[in-house]
């Protein structure tokens, strides 16, 4: 039985987009000055953590581009890869808190690696602060489409008659972890194959090298609708729209597993509130466009919005949550 600590994510992640905008603007002042202060005085920098082509990037260059288109902006995306996203987010940390600089943080370099980590170079709840919440998105397990393993029991299946021998490549902590909680959760072990991107994973499974991948939704998707990989089940407690025919972990025996990645944009600590608020109306605007929704649904994604106060409220949660499922793993990276 998977650990409970895992079902408070969902509730909060599930709150309709509508709410979450309204929340956000409800508590935006009318009339801010920022205006007239020139802010911003250059172009926006969007640091993307992660390789150029995944899920992430695909989600900040959506945001970014229809921030630009509403507001009149310069917002460039900077993909920043390395250490699972530390360096990224790192970067965004020891820059200088006017506005001009910010990282699309997630469930794994935000709330996970601080407990994965022991010399992590920054503290999230210290050393950023939340502007607003982006999106969600559930992680799938996907195989080559000729493979035998066809559901989740099947690799249950052959993992028990030849333990630690089936190949599950994964990049990033979140993935790691939800891998280790499903294999947990079944009682098997399976071989891990760390990646430092999503696009080298697939190739080497595509290519039959590993037996078996787990990313985000938005990451694998277009991969599984082109045919090159079948989806075998997902992480969390409801379906994907994207993919209907995809049994979750809960409805495969494993109830209550519930393990989603979201994504959010933070900005250095000690930004001024009144920057803060303008960046997340913006990012509310542009996730309230139907183009801009419709793409991060047709992506696999669920958009969510908010105010920054409830993104700092939730990243509080997390960093407790996943810290705990870190120590209880006993995993560590030196």
């Amino acid at each position: 039985m998977l650990p409970s600590l895992l079902l408070p994510l969902s509730r909060p992640l599930r709150l309709c987009a509508a709410a979450w905008l309204g929340l956000a603007l409800a508590a935006l002042p009318a009339g801010s000055p920022l205006a007239q202060q020139g802010y911003p005085g250059k172009p926006i920098r969007l640091v993307v953590p992660f390789l150029a082509g995944g899920g992430p990037d695909m989600t900040a260059r959506t945001v970014a581009q229809k921030m630009a288109e509403h507001n009149g902006w310069s917002v460039l995306v900077d993909n920043r890869p390395g250490a699972s996203g530390n360096l990224g987010v790192d970067s965004v940390a020891k820059s200088a808190p006017d506005g001009h600089t910010l990282v699309l943080g997630q469930t794994s370099n935000l709330a996970i690696n601080p407990a994965l980590y022991p010399e992590l170079p920054y503290d999230p709840l210290k050393d950023l602060v939340p502007v607003a919440l982006v999106s969600s998105s559930p992680m799938v397990l996907v195989t080559h489409p000729k493979s035998a393993f066809k559901t989740y029991a099947d690799v249950v299946a052959a993992a028990r008659m030849q333990p630690d021998t089936i190949t599950l490549g994964f990049s990033g902590s979140t993935a790691h972890l939800a891998g280790n909680l499903a294999e947990n959760a079944a009682g098997i072990q399976l071989r891990h194959i760390p990646y430092k991107g999503a696009a080298q994973g697939m190739t080497d499974l595509v290519g039959g090298q590993i037996d078996l991948y787990l990313s985000s939704v938005t990451t694998l998707l277009g991969q599984v609708r082109n045919g090159k990989l079948r989806a075998i089940v997902l992480t969390s407690a409801r379906r994907s729209g994207q993919l209907p025919d995809t049994p979750t972990l809960a409805e495969s025996g494993y109830p209550g597993f519930d393990a989603v990645t979201w994504y959010g944009i933070l900005a250095p600590a000690g930004t001024p509130a009144a920057i803060v608020q303008q960046l997340n109306r913006a990012i509310n605007q542009a996730l309230a466009q139907p183009d801009v929704a419709e793409k991060l649904r047709s992506e696999g994604g669920e958009v969510l919005g908010g105010s920054a106060e409830r993104f700092a409220e939730l990243l509080r949660t997390e960093v407790t949550r996943w810290g705990k499922i870190v120590k209880d793993s006993g995993a560590s990276m030196n």
